[in-house]
């Protein structure tokens, strides 16, 4: 039976890539185990790593992550305001789970009646959210403190004021200057905002954390604020991460006994996500990269999801690496699309209505023989599938994307995947070279063994039928219990049973 309502808890940074999406999926998980019923939340978020829900919505993919810590089914409520980059200046934003337009930044941030009716419909998914679930676990965005946005922010400190949220603020001790980062940002918080803050949350610290007790007392000295938890720096924990700085880590290059594996880096490059399920498995090394050469090197070529399809098709054409993929192909390399990569390994893309932007046509790769018309209507379904029109299995994936792709004239319809409202997906013209609009597909052990089939690797690291699902189940609960063990839970408690 469930235990007594407890308030809601708000995770909020110092600064980018602080880790509160992984500590709030920790807590999540925490809550669950404790007997709860939680639910992840953030309010706003930007990212071109999404999902969709099985009311059809889009919602960013770290309240996913963290819905599946909680046990949960992902909904909209989660993440009522998603903005996706279409380029520097723009991003499309979507609300509870629907787009209703682009905006500037400048139009976006700026003091428009607008962005109080996106603040209201957070509350108003908050709310609905609170009738179901307990606690409800709140992540911030980026910084508190930047202060020439916050009487327009919606995410942070405003919003865990409106709900009264006990609130955490997490630094990244790994950046250093931790001290003036966290003291800096108390400063800058008005009265009301500091009064919200329970506590301070090191994170990814280094070495022997009792070293750091001096530093405790001292933070504590500062800002009059207890230390409740110093998170060690770990490796052995693999939790799906959605903020694109993480791939300035994943740029590494090929070795020797494993199945290599080149993701393209694309500019625009959506759901990277899609490919995590490829760094757990044993068998395979995968690395994202934008150089020919590297690309060649391969084994497999990757082309994931862009926001921006025909200006990555441009740029991919103009630094080699678009020859470099055709090349690879025809040295019997695999060469495999997921969305935007499918749709660019046709032989032409079209944007007549210019939604994309100011290039209305691009030649494709030209291996795949479709074309592509780019919709400004977008298909956001979940998608369970069979793998192959003959494998039997019931696998699961999702659609995002706006474009409607259809066989040149003469050609025979070859599927990756029959659908389950009997529709067919993708197209493969053989074992080497396919592509598909289902995102997610890879987290599918059947489409994996397929990956791998043909490439020679050492029989000693094969895994067959790599159960990803529960390899993620598993993290959750060590990510629980490392979490546990360096935070004052009994004094994060009190506080959320006050």
């Amino acid at each position: 039976m469930e235990q007594n309502k407890l308030k809601p808890i708000l995770f909020v940074g110092t600064c980018s890539d602080a880790g509160k999406s992984v500590i709030n999926a920790a807590f999540c998980r925490i809550f669950k185990q404790d007997g709860y019923s939680p639910a992840p939340f953030k309010a706003q978020n930007m990212s071109l790593n999404s999902f969709s829900t099985c009311e059809g919505g889009e919602m960013g993919r770290a309240q996913v992550v963290q819905a599946e810590a909680c046990g949960i089914t992902p909904s909209t409520d989660m993440n009522p305001v998603l903005l996706k980059p279409t380029n520097d200046k723009t991003s499309q934003v979507i609300l509870n789970g629907q787009p209703i337009g682009n905006q500037s930044a400048k139009e976006y941030f700026g003091k428009h009646p607008k962005k109080e009716q996106l603040f209201q419909s957070a509350l108003e998914a908050f709310q609905r959210l609170t009738k179901i679930y307990n606690p409800i676990v709140l992540e911030g965005a980026g910084s508190i403190s930047e202060i020439n946005l916050r009487d327009r922010d919606i995410t942070n400190m405003r919003m865990g004021i409106a709900v009264n949220a006990d609130t955490y603020l997490i630094a990244d001790i790994d950046r250093g200057g931790v001290f003036g980062s966290v003291y800096g940002t108390v400063m800058l918080l008005r009265p009301e905002e500091r009064a919200q803050l329970k506590g301070i949350i090191i994170n990814k610290f280094r070495g022997d954390a009792s070293l750091f007790e001096e530093g405790k007392q001292m933070l504590s000295s500062l800002t009059g604020l207890p230390v409740v938890g110093v998170i060690p720096w770990f490796t052995d924990i693999k939790i799906e991460e959605e903020d694109s700085v993480v791939l300035d880590r994943k740029q590494r290059s090929t070795l020797e006994g494993k199945i290599n594996v080149a993701i393209v880096l694309l500019r625009h490059l959506s759901n990277f996500t899609d490919f995590d399920v490829l760094e757990m498995d044993s068998r395979f090394n995968p690395y994202y990269t934008a150089k020919p050469a590297e690309i060649k090197k391969a084994d497999i070529i990757l082309l994931p999801g862009s926001k921006n399809t025909l200006d990555d098709l441009k740029h991919l054409r103009g630094n080699g690496v678009a020859q470099a993929i055709i090349e690879a192909y025809k040295a019997n390399k695999k060469v495999i699309g997921i969305c935007g990569g499918y749709q660019m390994m046709g032989t032409r893309i079209e944007d007549p209505n210019g939604i994309e932007g100011d290039l209305l046509s691009l030649p494709g790769l030209g291996l795949l023989p479709q074309v592509t018309v780019i919709t400004e209507k977008k298909r956001t379904v979940q998608s369970p599938f069979h793998f192959l029109p003959t494998n039997r299995k019931i696998c699961s994936g999702y659609e995002i994307h706006a474009g409607e792709t259809s066989l040149l004239p003469g050609n025979d319809e070859r599927p990756v995947a029959l659908l389950s409202n009997k529709k067919t997906d993708g197209y493969r013209l053989n074992n080497q070279c396919w592509g598909t609009y289902l995102h997610g597909i890879l987290d599918n052990a059947e489409v994996v063994d397929d990956l791998a089939e043909g490439l020679n690797i050492d029989v000693t690291q094969k895994e067959t039928s790599f159960d990803y699902q529960a390899f993620k189940e598993t993290q959750y609960d060590k990510l629980a219990q490392l979490v546990r063990e360096h935070m004052d839970m009994a004094f994060i408690y009190k506080g959320l049973k006050a």
